[in-house]
């Protein structure tokens, strides 16, 4: 199956990561493929004599990498969370992360990620191992449920859903499709914003724990300052605020140092922070009123400051 997709940020995604002039003999991470919109953008801009490496955990993505036949690029069945799997310390110029999930998933009934059309309640990025959400529905205790769902999806009804999928699972009613979860959650949460279906923050929040994007997040930003070079960039674009939280306070815990008051140092002896935060944007008004996905993004850039 053939997508039609345009990551949200796209330009200035890639005007970030590759800076105002493209360097020589650069090598490139995009740690979420999804449908190629960075990567085949990055190769066109990038020079002739750069790399590219592209990872996502999704075999769909992988299958459509492997469609690009530049030798400058490769792709890896992998999650961000293992970049350091793909390359050496001090060796990257750029890593972008495009956090989430990308349209082509949700469109696809099968996947499970929307609750907009009726199918397997499934929400695997990797769809081809790892327990489903329909199968941890089914052997969740209630506890677990509502920690899950408020949690991740900053759920204010997460007992009462929790409570509610238990009593249907003891009842003999077997949750399997999105439109039945989706039922479920609505039943319980009487009220929300005007523009919000009752069960975003659920879907949310299952997706999030079962494809464990939050740890990947935390792994992967981890090790970002190992890999990239003095200079090198980081460029991340978040969906949700747990997200966008974790992002904000990595790049400004990494771009201060806690000297104690009073100690005598000269400047040279001051330890620098191995990042300087270069900014924060937001996609336009006119993006937005054409992708409405694109309203919540935040793309936050940072670079590796020399040692």
């Amino acid at each position: 199956m053939t997508f039609s997709h345009r990551p949200v940020l796209l330009d200035e995604a890639v005007s970030a990561l590759l800076g105002d002039l493209p360097k020589h003999q650069a090598l490139y991470l995009d740690g979420t493929f999804g449908r190629g919109g960075h990567s085949r953008l990055i190769l066109e801009k990038m020079t002739l004599d750069s790399q590219l490496i592209a990872c996502d955990k999704d075999p769909q993505a992988i299958a459509e990498a492997q469609k690009i036949l530049d030798q400058r690029f490769q792709i890896a069945h992998t999650s961000f969370a293992n970049m350091s799997s793909l390359t050496s310390a001090n060796t990257l110029d750029g890593i972008l992360l495009d956090l989430g999930i990308s349209s082509p998933q949700i469109d696809q009934a099968e996947r499970g990620f929307s609750f907009r059309m009726d199918g397997p309640l499934d929400m695997r990025m990797n769809f081809q191992e790892g327990l489903s959400a329909q199968e941890w529905l089914a052997t969740a205790d209630e506890k677990n449920i509502a920690k899950v769902i408020k949690d991740y999806g900053e759920e204010r009804f997460a007992v009462q859903i929790a409570k509610a999928i238990v009593a249907s699972r003891e009842q003999g009613i077997h949750i399997g499709t999105t439109r039945q979860l989706a039922a479920l959650v609505a039943s319980v949460v009487r009220t929300r914003e005007y523009d919000q279906d009752p069960a975003t923050r659920t879907f949310q929040a299952i997706r999030i724990f079962i494809n464990q994007e939050l740890r990947d997040l935390e792994e992967g930003l981890k090790m970002t300052i190992q890999l990239l070079k003095p200079g090198g960039r980081l460029v991340v674009i978040s969906f949700h605020s747990l997200e966008d939280r974790m992002v904000k306070q990595f790049m400004q815990h990494n771009s201060k140092v806690d000297v104690p008051r009073g100690m005598p140092l000269r400047e040279s002896e001051i330890p620098k922070s191995p990042l300087k935060i270069l900014g924060r944007v937001k996609p336009t008004a006119n993006e937005i009123q054409q992708n409405p996905r694109a309203r919540s993004a935040v793309m936050r850039i940072a670079e590796k400051v020399g040692l």
